[in-house]
């Protein structure tokens, strides 16, 4: 069975690909037509979007969006986090926090007197909720 997470870049013009297409309208689409490196933009319906400058950033929040049953930041303030991730528990926070601006493994593991290998399984942990949940929803034929 073919694995739309697994799906090939497509170009879609002007420099734009598809770098990853999930279920349900959700896909990451790498710019590389600016300067320099490219943009990966994280979309999705009812979402205003997110540039990351990372690809793994990019699918880390993808993840987190999954593992929430999605979010919109917008309205949040730009230090403020959706009420969906604050409820979904430590492990959804951390690696949202994770795809903030001017955060890094080692802030995250500082913010909650953790150790970066507990942070590192909390991002594991809401990667493979992620994944079960697009399977389970593919399973049902929600493409």
């Amino acid at each position: 069975m073919s694995h739309p997470d697994d799906a090939p870049a497509t170009e879609h013009g002007d420099g734009e690909s598809t770098f990853r297409s999930y279920l349900l309208g959700v896909r990451i689409v790498e710019d590389a037509d600016g300067p320099g490196d490219p943009v990966y933009r994280f979309e999705a319906p009812r979402h205003e979007g997110r540039e990351f400058s990372d690809p793994e950033l990019a699918t880390l929040y993808a993840d987190v969006y999954f593992d929430v049953n999605g979010f919109e930041e917008a309205g949040t303030g730009e230090r403020g986090v959706p009420p969906e991730i604050i409820q979904a528990g430590r492990d959804t926070l951390a690696a949202y926090l994770l795809t903030q601006p001017r955060t890094d493994v080692n802030w995250v593991a500082s913010f909650y007197g953790v150790k970066t290998t507990k942070v590192d399984r909390y991002v594991s942990w809401v990667r493979e909720r992620a994944e079960e949940i697009r399977e389970g929803a593919r399973e049902r034929g929600m493409e």
